[in-house]
């Protein structure tokens, strides 16, 4: 019998046979991609971002937006087919995680950052949107600081934007989400991003 200080149990996700379809789909998807300048399958971001949602407690729906979130972004993939595969509250949820569709560079950087942060103070925002944004921004922060300690900051130039602009973005990003998604996934962005901060400022001086 669990002690008076066990954390309160929680419902357990429950993943059926449409999350195993969306990674299949995900993958040929994204098949000729891969993590910037190495050769990191893309969809090892897809899942890394899809288990940090269901560790955040989300739901299959969630899991599978999570799955799908680049889609229309980096694919074009038309947000009808996929409402047609997963329903109306997956593709909302893509929908809603894009930042912008197609060829995207260091012209436009700065103003799509600025957008999507207004973005995701948007009220009416689908439900479940601030966790899969935040699971997607932990898992590339986390990537970058990896990156930034085994290769130093030559991992700048992969970038549209450098170490100034990243620390704005992700500093911004996170107190967005500290204000409207308070969770085990925004708090541990938070001490992802106080440690690149710190190594990008190691890397000024």
């Amino acid at each position: 019998m669990p002690g008076p200080d066990a954390p309160p149990e929680l419902p357990t996700a429950v993943l059926t046979a449409r999350f195993s379809e969306a990674v299949r789909w995900a993958s040929l998807l994204h098949s000729d991609q891969s993590r910037k300048a190495t050769r990191i399958p893309y969809v090892s971001h897809l899942l890394a971002v899809a288990s940090l949602v269901l560790e955040d407690g989300g739901d299959e729906d969630e899991a599978i937006a999570a799955v799908l979130h680049d889609t229309i972004e980096d694919q074009q993939t038309p947000e009808a087919e996929i409402r047609a595969r997963f329903g109306g509250r997956v593709a909302a949820i893509v929908r809603a995680c894009s930042d912008g569709r197609g060829p995207r560079d260091a012209t436009d950087w700065r103003h799509r950052k600025e957008s999507y942060l207004e973005h995701l103070r948007d009220p009416e925002l689908p439900d479940g949107t601030l966790r899969v944004a935040a699971a997607d921004k932990l898992h590339n922060a986390r990537s970058i600081l990896t990156d930034l300690r085994e290769h130093g900051p030559g991992i700048w130039d992969r970038f549209h934007a450098g170490p100034d602009d990243q620390r704005w973005y992700y500093e911004s990003v996170l107190a967005v989400l500290r204000e409207r998604h308070d969770g085990v996934t925004t708090r541990e962005l938070g001490r992802v991003v106080e440690a690149l901060v710190a190594e990008i400022g190691q890397d000024a001086d």
